[in-house]
């Protein structure tokens, strides 16, 4: 188990709103190069072998983005060539790398977000205040995750019996395909009964029910919540004095060393690195604790 996830969901909820909304509008240099480097680091830390095998569609998804914003954007002062009479500029090239930076770190803020908030903590968050919409939120982001993994097992037991989808004449695998859906289909239908049973059984709909969890907000939790808060704060203000600020177009704007912002920069730095702090600490004290047995 990570450390990260130990602490209690209304922290691990707090931290990713933090991470996930200052990540979406802030598009300063200083502070995409903060957040792309945190999102790798926590993705490295919580989803590892993961994380290397998602590059594959991170990579060429950023690129993608990169190149987009130029082709359909010239604006800026400092051109490099024309194409067909438009002009290519810097501004437009370094704006759509920002754009990417940005969609790319939002991505991977959601996939440790995927890894470290469980269905039961978004149940026990929200079950009280929206039980309908917080079970319905549950089941639709389990959905895609499952399915995969289900089909996964399918595919490989079919291998073995020799129905490969991927070998043989074209007919065979539209047969091996088609019997492959079909058995996906038939596991979600028996799978859709067998969750109306277990909650039904478990007296959903029922009014006045109680409701069992493991989690217990401890003095660590209310410490950690209280620097969340306390960052993300102060990560609101510098956006609201014009910390955060940065323009592209017409030229680059100035990014600026004073003392206070550097403040800032650093506030937002130590916000995105809570959890990677966290989990450092965790392992540290694991290999403390396997040294003196």
């Amino acid at each position: 188990m990570k450390a990260f996830e130990t602490f209690h969901p209304i922290v691990l909820f707090s931290f990713f709103v933090a991470a996930i909304g200052l990540s979406m509008f802030f598009m300063h240099p200083i502070y995409l190069a903060i957040t792309i480097f945190s999102a790798i680091s926590l993705n490295i830390a919580l989803r590892r072998q993961l994380f290397f095998k998602d590059w594959k569609l991170y990579v060429p998804l950023f690129f993608l983005m990169a190149i987009i914003n130029p082709l359909i954007s010239h604006n800026g002062q400092l051109v490099l060539l024309y194409i067909n009479g438009n002009a290519l500029t810097v501004e437009a090239i370094m704006y759509g790398i920002a754009i990417a930076t940005m969609i790319v770190a939002v991505m991977l803020w959601f996939s440790c977000y995927n890894a470290v908030i469980t269905s039961d903590k978004f149940i026990y968050l929200f079950g009280k205040v929206a039980p309908a919409l917080s079970l319905t939120l549950s089941i639709s982001l389990r959905l895609v995750p499952r399915f995969r993994h289900q089909l996964a097992q399918i595919v490989q037991a079919q291998k073995v019996i020799g129905m490969d989808y991927t070998a043989g004449s074209f007919w065979h695998r539209i047969k091996c395909t088609v019997r492959i859906i079909s058995i996906l289909i038939t596991w979600a239908l028996d799978n859709a009964i067998d969750t109306a049973d277990s909650m039904k059984a478990r007296g959903y709909g029922i009014k006045k029910r109680t409701a069992f969890s493991l989690f217990i907000f401890e003095r660590r939790d209310g410490f950690v919540l209280a620097l969340i808060l306390l960052l993300f704060l102060s990560n609101l203000a510098a956006s609201f004095i014009g910390t955060t600020s940065f323009y592209f177009y017409p030229t680059f704007g100035a990014i600026k060393w004073d003392s206070g912002s550097i403040l800032f920069y650093s506030s937002y730095f130590l916000l995105l690195s809570i959890p990677l702090a966290i989990e450092i600490w965790g392992a540290l004290k694991w290999r403390s604790l396997k040294s003196t047995i």
